[in-house]
């Protein structure tokens, strides 16, 4: 395991695959390539100055980059529409018009700053938006009255400092959410109350210190969390008990130094755990019962990073020494955890300490029965 990612992207193949669908990346390479060399698809793109266009009898797709200028008419059987890289502060107002068949619509690097609260009147068949890096501060109440049929929305890498629940209403099927990369400092309360269907939450690189009590009671189906690169200083106790079916749990790099005991006590499916760079010297007793081998063989099967924090390795440690040597083969960057105290054995690997400690412990046990056994009665 030494030699293996400890953190994902939220932006690699497993952490965008919809749930019995494509991912979100590939989705257009493939669906360019598919249509490409099917029989049926036809490539109309008249020049290299203008957007790429195929046709093919799912519909057409169409991809503009510069130095291309953009169509000023486009298909009403458009089922894909990429638009990136263009210094666009606002788009269009008919840029959608006649439309009603597009599934997917890419706005990603241009420079937008705000978007009419009509932008997706005429798109209701829309599943996938992405908005990454653009400019955008807020979403006007109201962009989402007719999407209903939206799976996923990409808003990472904006300028967005506050949100409010309004903003995302009535977004019935909402599978995917990202709002990583932004400048939020704090959530509103009930923000995912009528998200039932989310499967994964994309709260990484923001500035938050704390979490709302009830931010993960909305969501049923939840499998991917992350909190990464935050300024998270503590893990209240109830905040994942709704969340029975969490996969994949990214918490590195924030300020966290303490995690109440039963934060983990009802995931129940847990294969991937990062607490990797934070603050930790210790953790509380029982923190660790319901996770690792002790409960199914698949558990933890994607593994679990603990490096980069300050461990205070004296038996305050007991229950994680036992912990992390039944769960060993599962542990990535070994050489990188370390022991910040006591002097004895700074610098020393929280494994090898943890091998150590148990070894002399068991041998302390084994010494103790020995002189009961052979002590007069």
């Amino acid at each position: 395991m030494e030699k293996r990612e400890a953190t994902m992207s939220s932006w690699s193949p497993e952490l965008t695959r919809s749930p019995g669908g494509l991912d979100l990346l590939l989705s257009r390479t493939l669906f360019l390539l598919l249509i490409t060399v099917a029989p049926s698809a036809q490539r109309v793109t008249p020049s290299p100055d203008a957007c790429l266009v195929f046709q093919s009898e799912n519909g057409s797709s169409v991809t503009c980059q510069p130095p291309a200028k953009f169509l000023s008419y486009l298909r009403a059987d458009t089922t894909f529409l990429s638009v990136e890289f263009y210094n666009l502060t606002q788009l269009p107002p008919e840029l959608l018009q006649d439309m009603s068949n597009l599934q997917e619509l890419h706005l990603s690097s241009n420079g937008l700053k705000n978007l009419s609260a009509k932008f997706l009147l005429s798109v209701p068949r829309l599943k996938v938006l992405d908005l990454t890096r653009n400019a955008l501060t807020r979403l006007p109440p109201g962009l989402f009255q007719n999407s209903a049929a939206l799976h996923t929305l990409v808003l990472t890498e904006n300028q967005l400092d506050v949100l409010e629940a309004s903003w995302l209403h009535g977004l019935k099927a909402l599978g995917h959410l990202d709002l990583s990369g932004n400048r939020l400092q704090t959530l509103p309360n009930g923000l995912l109350a009528n998200f039932t269907d989310l499967r994964i939450l994309d709260l990484s690189k923001n500035q938050l210190e704390t979490l709302p009590p009830d931010l993960l009671r909305g969501p049923l189906k939840l499998e991917r969390l992350h909190l990464e690169g935050n300024r998270l200083r503590t893990l209240e106790e109830d905040l994942l008990v709704p969340q029975p079916n969490l996969h994949h749990l990214f918490l590195s790099n924030n300020q966290l130094a303490t995690v109440a005991a039963s934060t983990f006590r009802g995931l129940k499916q847990l294969d991937m755990l990062d607490l990797s760079n934070n603050l930790l010297t210790s953790v509380p007793k029982g923190l660790w019962a319901s996770l690792g081998k002790s409960r199914a063989a698949q558990d933890m099967k994607d593994g679990f990073d603990i490096s980069g924090n300050p461990w205070v390795c004296d038996q305050n440690l007991d229950d994680l020494y036992q912990w992390l040597v039944d769960n060993k083969d599962k542990m990535f960057f070994r050489n990188n955890t370390c022991c910040a105290e006591p002097k004895a054995v700074k610098g020393q690997t929280l494994l090898a300490v943890a091998i150590t400690h148990l070894k002399f412990k068991t041998g302390v046990e084994m010494g103790g029965m020995a002189w009961q056994n052979t002590a007069p009665h």
